[in-house]
């Protein structure tokens, strides 16, 4: 039977790096905690001193944070394998579990929670395809190691493979299709959290603004449109385009996008903007008008990568991104 692999990180800034490599251990924070052993061995107990501990913790992420030291206390065995990607020398380090949980009080490093290691391989990153280095760069100070867990395996005792060249790792495209769908994911949770109802109006208008459109929210109650957008100043020139906008990530039917084509007049055009979908009637609908276009989620998405760099910075701070470069894999010929 395989050993469990399990992944850690040294901190944000790899604080306790000297600790882990020097004093043979790896350790979690969570001081405030106090001694994990102490407490029933059920995740509800670790919840609940938890919450105890970080009263002022967001309610969102409690049950996944303080799961953490409960698998560190209950679910790690000594035996398992343990991964350590250094940011201090760049290099993954690779240990077996020697000895049960300890809580060393007061400890000078803030590092309270510790376990005995065995370090047996200290491998260069470059060793490693860019699948498994992208699982081990989870966002968790602690987690198990699944889909990459053999290579790491394979790493004990310098028995890994020569690195693939990266024209040759299949892993680089399953990577950037990762980060691309995690990124998109964010932003329609963002969008759908924070803007429900009639600000999602105000950011399809900032968002038309941005593609070069003067875009404004009707002023009168006009049911099946939310905002007006055009091309002139004054908005007397055509086309006239009449937007209608859905915050809810449900599938729209073919009677909203009939309420908005109902509102156009000759020579205006209809578009409609949802977090959610369009049933296939919709599409069937939208292929038969000119004028009509429909926005999806996901194409919602599309617009705002490629107009970002022109938001405001209000609307950057609702929508917090960074510019990265990710592999691009090509096609053979």
């Amino acid at each position: 039977m395989n050993e469990v692999v399990w992944g850690i990180h040294a901190g944000r800034t790899g604080d306790a790096d000297a600790l882990f490599l020097k004093q043979g251990c790896i350790a979690i924070g969570w001081d405030a905690m106090g001694d994990l052993s102490v407490l029933a061995a059920d995740r509800d107990a670790f919840r609940q001193r938890y919450v105890q501990a970080y009263p002022e913790a967001k309610k969102g992420g409690i049950a996944t944070v303080s799961g953490i030291p409960y698998r560190f206390l209950h679910e790690m065995k000594a035996g398992d394998l343990v991964v350590y990607p250094s940011k201090q020398d760049k290099q993954v380090h690779i240990g077996r579990v020697a000895g049960p949980y300890q809580h060393v009080a007061h400890a000078t490093q803030g590092y309270p929670h510790r376990r005995s290691v065995q370090w047996l391989s200290h491998v260069p990153r470059l060793q490693f395809t860019q699948g498994a280095l992208y699982e081990i760069g989870s966002a968790l100070s602690l987690f198990q190691v699944k889909s990459y867990a053999d290579e790491f395996r394979a790493a004990v005792g310098g028995k890994s493979a020569p690195a693939l060249p990266v024209d040759q790792d299949h892993s680089v495209g399953l990577v950037t299709d990762d980060m691309e769908d995690t990124t998109r994911d964010f932003v329609l949770k963002r969008l759908a959290q924070e803007l429900k109802g009639l600000p999602l109006e105000d950011f399809v208008v900032h968002l038309l603004q941005c593609m070069g459109y003067h875009a404004r929210k009707t002023r009168v109650n006009e049911p099946s449109v939310d905002v007006i957008a055009h091309k002139d100043h004054l908005g007397i020139e055509p086309p006239i385009i009449k937007v209608q906008v859905k915050s809810s990530p449900n599938t729209v039917t073919d009677k909203d996008v009939s309420a908005l084509y109902g509102k156009l007049s000759h020579g205006e055009y209809g578009l409609f903007v949802t977090l959610g979908s369009y049933s296939p009637a919709c599409r069937s609908f939208e292929q038969g008008k000119g004028n009509l276009r429909l926005i999806d989620g996901d194409e919602l998405v599309d617009l705002v990568f490629a107009h970002y760099e022109q938001f405001d910075s209000r609307h950057k701070g609702l929508l917090p991104l960074r510019r990265i470069y990710v592999p691009q894999v090509l096609e053979a010929d």
